[in-house]
């Protein structure tokens, strides 16, 4: 008994810690909709690889990861793949971290989103926000990679299935009642926005 204690503690100290997991928020924007989680899903997670993984296993996405002398990342995420300027990436909070996914560590509460981009001169596109207000009102905000406050143009409410056009991420939605209906927005070359009741 005692020799397999001490076996047991010298292998804790030559193991590494692992990251502990937080409590976190998912969702997963595709090339052409949205393919997990609208309304995003909590999950346990440690870094934003896994957050993928944890999206992967509830909504049985495929996903792969490339290991490279740069370090992993993710090449593919259901049908589609990456290109010369198009591939997979993620932001937490809506910021794009200058590390990879796995090196990512987690905080509760954090918010994940993984999404497909098409990147041209000044980087990816935005990612569109839509948050609930009071007396049945929607606000829509558009980020770019740094988190920063960011420019749309053709906004694009969505009420359930009817359309209603804004035209810019400063002018509120107020829906009248619409129990269970969930609200979003799109706009032109931006990403998807996540999805309230």
């Amino acid at each position: 008994m005692a020799k397999r204690l001490l076996v047991l503690l010298a292998l804790s100290l030559v193991l590494p810690a692992t990251a502990l997991a937080a409590t976190v928020h998912v969702r997963v924007e595709g090339k052409t909709r949205t393919l997990f989680a609208p309304t995003e899903v909590t999950v346990t997670a440690a870094t934003a690889l896994d957050a993928l993984q944890q999206a992967s296993l509830i909504g049985e996405l495929y996903y792969h990861v490339t290991v490279s002398s740069f370090g992993n990342y993710v090449d593919q995420v259901g049908l589609y793949g990456g290109t010369a300027d198009s591939g997979w990436v993620f932001k937490v909070n809506d910021v794009s971290p200058p590390v990879g996914a796995d090196q990512v560590q987690l905080k509760d509460g954090d918010h994940v989103l993984w999404y497909y981009a098409t990147f041209g001169p000044t980087g990816g596109p935005p990612t569109l926000e839509v948050k609930a207000t009071t007396k049945g009102c929607y606000t829509a905000s558009a980020f770019d990679d740094n988190g920063k406050a960011a420019s749309v143009s053709g906004l694009v409410w969505h009420v359930g299935s009817k359309k209603t056009v804004a035209g810019a991420t400063s002018t509120p939605l107020c829906p009248g009642p619409h129990p269970g209906v969930l609200v979003r927005a799109t706009a032109t070359g931006a990403v998807r926005s996540n999805a309230v009741k």
